[in-house]
C-alpha cells in the first residue's frame, strides 16, 4: 500500500524575497541565453551569466538583489544553463519562464 502526503510551505517574508529574487535572475538569464541564440546562434556560458548577474547588481535598477544572498541566485544561473540543455536533447521544446504560484 503506497501513502501520499501534502505538505504546505509558508515561507517567511526573508525567504519569499528570496524566491522572489530567484525567480528574477532564472527568467533574466533565461531571456539573455534565448536572445542571444536566436539573434546570433550562440550559446551563453554559466561565467557570462555570472558576469551578467554581478552587472544587473551594479546597474541600480535591481539594487534588492544585493539584500539576498548570493547562493540561490547563482543556483538559479546554474539551473537556467543546465536545464535547457538537458531538456532540449530530449524534448526539443521551448522552455518557459519560472512563474510565481499562490
Amino acid at each position: 500500500m503506497k501513502r501520499a502526503y501534502k505538505y504546505r510551505f509558508y515561507p517567511t517574508p526573508e525567504l519569499a524575497r528570496t524566491f522572489g529574487c530567484v525567480r528574477l535572475v532564472y527568467n533574466k538569464a533565461l531571456e539573455e541565453r534565448t536572445r542571444a541564440y536566436r539573434l546570433q546562434g550562440r550559446r551563453v556560458s554559466y561565467v557570462e551569466s555570472s558576469a551578467r548577474l554581478t552587472g544587473w547588481k551594479r546597474s541600480g535598477e535591481y539594487d534588492f538583489l544585493f539584500e539576498v544572498s548570493s547562493v540561490p541566485l547563482q543556483q538559479a544561473l546554474r539551473g537556467a544553463g543546465v536545464r535547457p540543455q538537458r531538456e532540449s536533447s530530449r524534448t526539443g521544446d521551448r522552455l518557459r519562464s519560472r512563474k510565481a504560484r499562490g
